[in-house]
């Protein structure tokens, strides 16, 4: 079962709307217990319907990295190397680059620039599934023991 702690807040705001909602439309029809069961029951449904594309996402994703094909399960790698070159490119060998060619006054072409605005989500997105990752490795857990979905 996912961690719904960071919902937490957000459940409860649904949970209190949900409640209005069923109070205004069933004033005196039902008792408190069966609104509040019913209530429970849309909250709940409404969270299934959140986790459950990123719980197949996480299958998927269990299924291309057990995969010995490369083309399968080392796109992810690649993707971060790419993302790695580009950004030590882009803020550390880009100005070094630059420095040097204006202390030794060498004549040449411009040198390449990234779009740094279009690498980020990418590159923020592959780090923030690494900090889960290291998160994991604290907690002491490993992907293979982790059961998605249960």
């Amino acid at each position: 079962m996912p961690d719904l702690a960071p919902y937490a807040g957000a459940a409860e705001a649904g949970a209190n709307l949900l409640s209005g909602i069923v109070k205004r439309i069933l004033p005196e029809k039902i008792s408190e217990l069966d609104a509040a069961k019913m209530n429970q029951e849309i909250t709940m449904a409404l969270i299934r319907g959140e986790f459950e594309p990123m719980i197949a996402q996480a299958r998927i994703n269990e299924q291309e990295a057990a995969s010995d094909n490369i083309f399968v399960s080392g796109w992810r790698p690649f993707v971060g190397w790419v993302c790695g070159s580009a950004l030590a490119w882009q803020f550390i060998g880009l100005p070094l680059s630059q420095f040097f060619i204006a202390l030794f006054e060498i004549k040449m072409a411009s040198l390449p620039v990234f779009d740094y605005a279009q690498l980020s989500p990418i590159l923020l997105g592959m780090l923030g599934l690494g900090a889960m990752r290291s998160y994991e490795k604290v907690k002491a857990e490993s992907t293979s023991a982790m059961r998605v979905g249960s």
